[in-house]
């Protein structure tokens, strides 16, 4: 039997609170303060931060144990976790001043980010680069002090700028069908704001694997990390799918042994006990393959990144299948509000909105290298 690992163990010991929590966040559309700063206390926000700065850099696949261990108690809390934590890992590889800005004084300072550049607007400066504009989907700012924003630099390409809290706004525009708790609001810089170029990450430089760190730990490309960190609470979000549906059934008016007799109840969990262990299998194939290559000085293959890229935008359609085919026989309890396996059913189904879980971008990339193409694609 595999050793729980420490950070695990920690979040484990948060579960309750996290738990008892999440109806408070879906009402008030924010993760509540107290599970944050829990989530601080047992290492999660700093694990993926370098040991320079108080940080655990522990492994990949930890970090997102971790991760799924949230998620079975709250999609939302999982999700902001996982996005904030990971941004140590994109400051890792920056110039070290910023990580020096941010993790200075605190070593659990924490980071939202909102990477569409659509909205951003760059003009030159002096030892630095002019940024204003909005953007959406910033999920847990309420709870950061630095914001990291994607835009366009023109001329050159994307990059992104990091910001402190007293550079921006948060305008409250998270009204929504589910994942109400990850409070993904907008950013807003109304009059541009001086962000100096150590501030800033060039796109190519993340594609590249280009940092200062001695731990290969963050030659993995960055984009791998990230996307990850939107995927992977679906994994433990269907887990707690099927403690809720057990759980109904057992407090359920019907007989619980008729429903361990029928066929067609049996076949749903085992697809979905299966689904599960297939997404969440992958994922850790992948890391363990790649921080073995880097630990040996190797490149990761580019087909293979892209093969990486495309299996993890394909969990959220995994795990959205699998909730669904327990959803669809969960019984006359479930249709009310308050319902567990409702609320995950409703979450599940909103994360598949973020751009990093649509796969057919993915899948046409994939398939062209893997007949003869050029890959499409910087951020794998």
């Amino acid at each position: 039997m595999a050793e729980v690992s420490k950070l695990v163990q920690a979040v484990s010991e948060c579960a309750a609170l996290i738990a008892a929590c999440a109806d408070e966040g879906r009402a008030a559309r924010q993760v509540p303060g107290e599970v944050i700063e829990a989530l601080k206390t047992s290492g999660y926000m700093r694990a993926l931060l370098p040991k320079q700065w108080g940080g655990l850099e522990v492994s990949p696949n930890e970090f997102f144990q971790a991760s799924m261990k949230i998620a079975e108690q709250d999609m939302s809390t999982a999700w902001i976790a996982g996005i904030i934590a990971v941004h140590a890992y994109q400051l890792a590889i920056m110039d070290e001043k910023a990580q020096a800005d941010v993790y200075g004084d605190d070593p659990n300072t924490l980071i939202s980010s909102s990477y569409n550049p659509v909205g951003g607007k760059v003009a030159p400066a002096t030892g630095g680069l002019m940024l204003s504009g909005r953007w959406g989907w910033s999920s847990g700012s309420a709870h950061c002090d630095w914001v990291l924003l994607g835009a366009i630099v023109p001329g050159e390409g994307y990059r992104t700028f990091l910001v402190p809290r007293a550079d921006y706004c948060i305008e409250d525009t998270w009204f929504v069908y589910g994942l109400q708790a990850t409070g993904s609001n907008d950013i807003v810089i109304e009059n541009p704001v001086f962000v100096p170029h150590h501030r800033t990450h060039k796109q190519m430089d993340g594609f590249n694997c280009k940092h200062s760190q001695t731990n290969t730990l963050y030659s993995i490309p960055w984009a791998q990390m990230f996307i990850r960190v939107v995927s992977t609470p679906a994994i433990g979000a269907a887990k707690h799918a099927v403690q809720a549906f057990v759980g109904n059934s057992e407090n359920s008016s019907t007989d619980p042994t008729k429903l361990r007799a029928d066929a067609d109840i049996t076949r749903r969990v085992a697809e979905t006990l299966n689904d599960i262990d297939e997404v969440e299998t992958i994922m850790c194939r992948n890391f363990d393959r790649m921080l073995a290559q880097v630990r040996a000085g190797d490149e990761i293959a580019l087909i293979d990144r892209v093969r990486y890229r495309y299996q993890a935008s394909k969990v959220i359609d995994r795990m959205a299948a699998a909730v669904d085919r327990l959803f669809e026989v969960a019984g006359g309890r479930s249709v009310f509000d308050g319902s567990a396996i409702q609320n995950i059913w409703r979450d599940i189904h909103i994360a598949r909105a973020h751009v990093a879980n649509n796969p057919t971008s993915f899948a046409r990339n994939f398939g062209g290298m893997a007949l003869g193409g050029e890959n499409g694609d910087v951020f794998v």
